[in-house]
């Protein structure tokens, strides 16, 4: 659904679609990979010669739960960013944004309008909000109990 904006111009109500994007251009690229729409995968793995790595092995960037990360990466949005004109600094002249959100939301926002055209982004993560605190971080404590958390002390562990 399109929405108008106040100057007239139509506005997405949802984010760009990752994964479509994503399709096309790889439908783009193999042609001959694709049947009724979608990716046959076998076509696909001729095309590019179905080759086996058979190279040195290297590290790989995993964790549990990647899968379902990759599927909310590729679910659209449908966050809008709103700006707040009387908290920011010369808000019509400046080429600097502060955003405050969800990074994958606001990312997934900035993705397609703003892609090859940002210098850098810097995101800075919640950590240990609220009641669901990871570790316990308090660095007032003194040694003693760092040492009892780490389990170095045997004297204080008796104590837990």
């Amino acid at each position: 659904m399109i929405q108008q904006n106040k100057k007239g111009e139509a506005v997405a109500r949802a984010s760009a679609d990752f994964l479509a994007g994503q399709v096309t251009r790889l439908q783009e690229l193999f042609p001959e990979a694709f049947t009724e729409g979608r990716v046959d995968w076998d076509k696909l793995r001729a095309t590019l010669g179905d080759l086996v790595d058979d190279g040195p092995e290297r590290y790989t960037f995993t964790w549990a739960g990647k899968r379902d990360a990759i599927r909310l990466l590729q679910t659209p949005t449908r966050a809008t960013l709103v700006p707040c004109r009387e908290e920011s600094v010369d808000f019509d002249t400046t080429q600097h944004l502060f955003i405050e959100g969800d990074n994958l939301e606001v990312l997934k926002l900035l993705y397609k309008p703003y892609f090859g055209r940002v210098k850098m982004i810097y995101i800075d993560p919640p950590y240990n909000t609220g009641h669901d605190f990871i570790y316990p971080d308090n660095y007032a404590d003194p040694l003693a109990t760092y040492l009892q958390l780490t389990g170095q002390s045997r004297t204080l562990r008796a104590t837990c």
